[in-house]
């Protein structure tokens, strides 16, 4: 039971989302309200409708329900049960009461602040499930569960736990989960993490700072709070120092992207297809975006990836897990959320 000093605090952790099921009309509905989110797609509304409606979901739905029947299980989707998992873990080792919610589809982030305004709740400690910052991930997040306090909320208080791509228990935790699951003989592991549009990681820089030539893999400029790029390049710097692992052995990549723009290279598929031919023969691969496997996961990756690169020459690939319920992972949550709930 909450503890009386903290009888009016709670957490809640904000992923993703998943459709709610397999079927194309349900993947449709998702994709639909996903990818008309202007911090996903930051055309203008028009063009955006245009792109993502007039164009995508006349064929992608059908595609990617096809995909998520490959990873779908008994209880449902992956992220949303490994999400659930994880409330369920954290909420036996903190006092106050933990909620869930999704940015897109349900249970929503209006359903999760619902259903702790319901059990009393007046203070919640938001947890963003993205150890790195962009706008189309923790900003979202952000702005979508502001907009839902004002409107229905509005004598909630809400703390945001920041990005903590760079804070040692995260990385830790990461470093121990990897080199636990590392096959001792591999000939190199491979950081691949969702990409972006290169223009996003202009357009979420206050400081106009960033050139991205060299400084994402400099140290301490203003632009790296806010820069994607770097904290990707960080996260893996700090996994790999932490493992002690030389930087040949160690390589950055981007997936999953959509539609003609630029995006941050380089780019996984492309790059997977070419490593067999340069002696790579034994490959790990690892997805510190995602704290939860999910389709970009367990389908694009551990089966789309592990094709490409063993049709390119290619003998072993060792696909290694998210961190989803590792015990050392919900004691990061639960160290990042009483941070906050402190600061109430």
């Amino acid at each position: 039971m909450p503890s009386q000093s903290n009888n009016k605090k709670g957490i809640l952790l904000v992923n993703l989302g998943s459709p709610k099921s397999t079927d194309v009309k349900d993947v449709k509905d998702y994709l639909d309200e996903f990818l008309m989110d202007e911090k996903v797609i930051d055309y203008r509304w028009i063009f955006r409708a245009l792109l993502v409606q007039g164009i995508i979901l006349k064929t992608r739905p059908k595609k990617s329900a096809e995909a998520y029947k490959t990873v779908w299980t008994d209880e449902g989707s992956p992220l949303i049960v490994i999400s659930k998992h994880l409330q369920q873990r954290l909420q036996e080792i903190v006092d106050v009461p933990v909620g869930l919610g999704m940015r897109y589809a349900e249970p929503s982030i209006q359903t999760g602040i619902q259903e702790l305004v319901d059990k009393g709740i007046t203070e919640i400690t938001l947890v963003p499930l993205y150890p790195q910052y962009a706008m189309s991930t923790t900003e979202t997040v952000i702005d979508k569960a502001e907009e839902v306090r004002l409107k229905f909320f509005p004598d909630i208080k809400i703390n945001y736990v920041q990005p903590f791509y760079n804070r040692e228990i995260y990385i830790n935790a990461l470093a121990k989960s990897i080199g636990e699951k590392l096959p001792p003989d591999f000939d190199l592991l491979q950081f691949s993490y969702h990409g972006v549009p290169e223009r996003h990681i202009y357009k979420t820089d206050p400081t106009k700072t960033c050139s991205m030539d060299n400084c994402c893999q400099k140290d301490n400029l203003p632009s790296h709070k806010y820069c994607y790029r770097h904290q990707c390049y960080k996260v893996t710097e700090l996994v790999r120092e932490k493992l002690g692992l030389p930087k040949e052995k160690v390589l950055v990549t981007f997936q999953s992207r959509l539609g003609k723009d630029k995006w941050m290279e380089p780019y996984t598929d492309a790059t997977l297809e070419g490593l067999g031919k340069k002696g790579i023969k034994k490959l790990a691969i690892v997805c510190p975006a995602f704290v939860s496997d999910c389709l970009e996961t367990l389908e694009e990756i551990s089966v789309e990836g592990k094709e490409i690169f063993l049709h390119g020459g290619g003998e072993r690939f060792d696909y290694i897990p998210c961190l989803n319920e590792d015990p050392n992972w919900v004691n990061v949550v639960k160290i990042l959320s009483e941070e906050k709930l402190s600061q109430f």
